[in-house]
């Protein structure tokens, strides 16, 4: 009887001890989006309050056609830690706020939105967890919603064409498809060389880093001259090349890196890669299976409809397309520019 006694008093102050050590996941969020604070009333009009610093980057993952307004939180009295271009250290508390919109007209992207969905992004005692809150119909709040979700989502696009698509909210684990690395989750729009671009705040253009650093939520930052800037996908201001890369990085290298879920593969997008057998350029697949479409390589210079990248780009069918997660549908916009890429590479 004293064994049995002591035996669960110790098992009781060993589950104290892990609870007390570990929290559930689900701890560090709010039931509904409104709770946070983060915007003024109504906050549907994503306008943020003081603490709340919006921020853009210049090429965006593509996730069918949706526009995405972005926002950091750090807490009271606490600053990120410019570690290089690529990297950022932000304290504990910090968090990236992303909601996916669609205007009925996106000719007229400023009117009548309506909004999906607005993932957190939280810098937790547990490192990075991601938490999906599902607008409701009157788009007067969102909720958690762990399991994710679906809904269906209409506009008129920039030449005036219908479209429509059931759209998918991912679930509470899905932000690890894309957010880990080395694996850790971690962001991956926020970089020094996605923020050294310029944003609007209250009709006034700034540079972003300037921005946060005149709002004293980061330190050791270099001259910004010394930081590159990624380009921007659709500027024919950068080159062909540059624009290609900023793409693929943003879109394959969350996976397609030396730390990532495909690390194995040998391909690698990040923006700064140069070799040209890890760019996929006479490289055979791995493990694609039907991923091939029966092609040889996922780059054949000159041929986009010889390579792999085109066929998988242009597929909508769950077991062939890339990237995995995040689109149902094609973006033609960004194949044509690989496309013109792949037409530029030489032998």
């Amino acid at each position: 009887m004293l064994y049995q006694l002591l035996s669960n008093c110790l098992a009781i102050g060993l589950c104290t001890l892990i609870s007390l050590t570990f929290a559930s996941p689900l701890s560090y969020a709010k039931p509904s989006l409104s709770e946070y604070n983060f915007f003024k009333e109504p906050i549907a009009k994503h306008i943020p309050n003081e603490n709340v610093l919006p921020y853009s980057i210049p090429t965006p993952l593509f996730s069918d056609y949706s526009y995405k307004a972005r926002f950091i939180v750090l807490p009271d009295n606490k600053k990120a830690n410019y570690i290089d271009e690529n990297n950022i250290e932000f304290p504990i508390g910090t968090t990236i706020i992303k909601t996916f919109y669609y205007p009925q007209d996106f000719r007229y992207p400023e009117n009548n939105w309506t909004i999906i969905e607005t993932r957190l992004l939280i810098n937790t005692l547990e490192g990075w967890i991601g938490y999906p809150y599902i607008w409701n119909a009157e788009q007067t709040d969102a909720y958690l919603e762990i399991a994710g979700g679906r809904k269906d989502v209409s506009w008129i696009n920039s030449k005036g064409r219908s479209h429509s698509i059931n759209y998918k909210i991912p679930n509470f684990n899905m932000c690890k498809d894309c957010h880990v690395k080395n694996n850790i989750v971690q962001p991956i729009g926020p970089k020094p060389r996605n923020l050294n671009t310029v944003n609007t705040y209250d009709n006034i253009s700034q540079n972003q880093l300037e921005k946060m650093i005149a709002y004293n939520i980061i330190e050791n930052v270099p001259d910004l001259d010394s930081i590159i800037t990624t380009a921007k996908w659709d500027d024919d201001n950068f080159s062909l090349n540059d624009r290609a890369m900023a793409y693929l990085d943003i879109n394959c290298a969350h996976c397609h890196n030396h730390q990532g879920p495909a690390s194995t593969s040998g391909l690698f997008l990040d923006y700064h890669e140069t070799d040209r057998k890890k760019l996929g350029i006479y490289k055979s697949p791995i493990a694609a299976g039907r991923g091939s479409g029966g092609l040889l390589f996922n780059i054949v210079p000159g041929e986009p409809d010889e390579s792999i990248f085109i066929f998988r780009m242009e597929s909508t069918d769950p077991g062939i397309l890339m990237p995995e997660s995040g689109r149902q549908i094609v973006h033609q916009e960004g194949v044509e520019l690989i496309k013109e890429w792949i037409k530029s590479i030489k032998n």
